[in-house]
């Protein structure tokens, strides 16, 4: 899951729980805390041996959460996967990209369209990606040469790795 603390972003995974004891991610960081929450928005935290007992104010229904710790409030924003999917869609565009064609988030290479040394005209098809049980075709964002593939069909493939280079035309 993803969430938003004020302007940041944070990529946050469950990783076990077990009664009080949970273990998270936070972008690639594991965090083994003993938490428990009170129906009154208290919570207490215990973290490598110190405490922090932030206070949590949320909406039933709602995806924001305000918590306020040490004399300081967070806005928390929980974000759905349909909204980090399209987002990160966007930020996968080439428009701005240095030749290369890399993953935008985990996901599974579904078909190549293309093959190395391909003339590729803007907005062609290079390669279809799943993500999500979503897919969507990554397009040529020039006129442009297939120069490597470093993927195939069936891949699956970790955020930002590299699936082909290309060479824009000039």
């Amino acid at each position: 899951m993803e969430i938003r603390i004020g302007d940041r972003l944070a990529e946050v995974t469950l990783i076990s729980k077990d009664g009080n004891k949970v273990s998270v991610e936070v972008d690639g960081r594991v965090y083994n805390i003993d938490i428990c929450m009170f129906s009154n928005g208290q919570c207490s935290i215990l973290h490598k041996g110190v405490s922090y007992n932030p206070f949590i104010i949320h909406e039933e229904g709602s995806k924001h959460y305000g918590v306020s710790l040490n004399y300081s409030v967070y806005e928390i924003d929980m974000l759905d996967s349909q909204a980090k999917y399209m987002r990160m869609r966007k930020r996968s565009s080439l428009e701005t990209a240095d030749e290369k064609v890399s993953a935008p988030m985990p996901s599974k290479v579904i078909k190549l369209l293309v093959e190395e040394g391909q003339q590729v005209k803007k907005g062609e098809g290079l390669l279809v990606l799943e993500a999500m049980k979503m897919q969507s075709v990554v397009e040529a964002p020039k006129d442009c040469t297939v120069v490597r593939i470093a993927c195939a069909e069936n891949d699956s493939v970790m955020a930002n790795k590299e699936l082909m280079v290309l060479k824009f035309n000039d």
